[in-house]
């Protein structure tokens, strides 16, 4: 795909519902231009897919997109081995609807967790002083970067300085004595916005800054959040701040699941790209 390719792409997740954000594009196609594949049919697009390589390592596999009225010929298993071409001998992660779960298992994927999306909505109140709270803008991108290092398997500065200074978004941290103990991200999406990610080092902090981030965001807009369910705190946050669960995903990967630190991470980056 070129870049525009990836905005017709992006478009067709807003139609599955899939709720990208307005401004994601430039920050995910960086990540690896080659892993942008699409499948054309005569001078048509007709399916989508990324499998981005983070690493000779690994890899994430997201967009997996086929124009509805031509599925069922094949189109898609043609792009899906084009793109685990692209990362052969990298453990591969995916975030896929629960559904699909056995087509998954056939291509080798194996469980490794759920994720629920959680909805909730914005704070009417203005954004409060809250000690310890600061613009990430405030931090060394070097602090940010190396606590982001718990909560992925390979590092991704590029993309990280890119996500954290999107338009319409507020990126916030938790620094506390000479350190950053958390930090989340609030972004406009095709519907309302999405806290994605939030991860803190104790649920007084991801409490703190999920309402920080919130509170920059109008009452009347929806807020989404999608929460690995392998952290038992993060989802009694979500309840505890009135969200209601929507749709579940699976987190599968192809080869050995990297070891994340679950209990420190709240909200996840992005089901497209891990």
């Amino acid at each position: 795909m070129t870049r525009s390719h990836l905005s017709t792409a992006m478009h067709w997740a807003a139609r599955e519902g899939w709720n990208p954000g307005l401004h994601d594009g430039d920050a995910l196609h960086g990540l690896d231009p080659e892993g942008f594949l699409m499948g054309w049919l005569g001078d048509g697009p007709v399916a989508s897919i990324s499998c981005v390589r983070y690493s000779p390592h690994y890899a994430f596999l997201g967009f997996y997109i086929v124009d509805p009225l031509l599925r069922g010929h094949g189109l898609g298993k043609a792009i899906w081995g084009a793109s685990l071409e692209h990362v052969r001998g990298c453990v591969v992660g995916l975030d896929g609807v629960v559904t699909q779960q056995h087509n998954y298992r056939g291509a080798g994927f194996e469980l490794a967790w759920y994720n629920v999306r959680y909805q909730g909505a914005g704070r009417s109140a203005a954004a409060a002083t809250v000690p310890h709270v600061v613009p990430l803008s405030d931090i060394r991108f070097e602090a940010l970067a190396a606590y982001e290092r718990a909560f992925h398997p390979e590092p991704r500065l590029a993309f990280l300085r890119a996500w954290v200074q999107m338009p319409q978004s507020h990126a916030l941290g938790w620094w506390q004595d000479g350190e950053l103990r958390g930090y989340g991200v609030i972004r406009a999406c095709v519907d309302g916005h999405k806290l994605a990610p939030l991860c803190a080092d104790t649920p007084a902090i991801a409490e703190a800054l999920f309402e920080a981030l919130c509170a920059r965001v109008p009452a009347t807009d929806k807020v989404f959040m999608d929460v690995p369910d392998c952290n038992a705190a993060a989802t009694q946050l979500a309840l505890r701040q009135g969200m209601q669960a929507t749709f579940p995903t699976a987190r599968m990967y192809r080869g050995p699941a990297p070891q994340l630190a679950f209990s420190r991470l709240y909200g996840l980056t992005s089901l497209e790209v891990g």
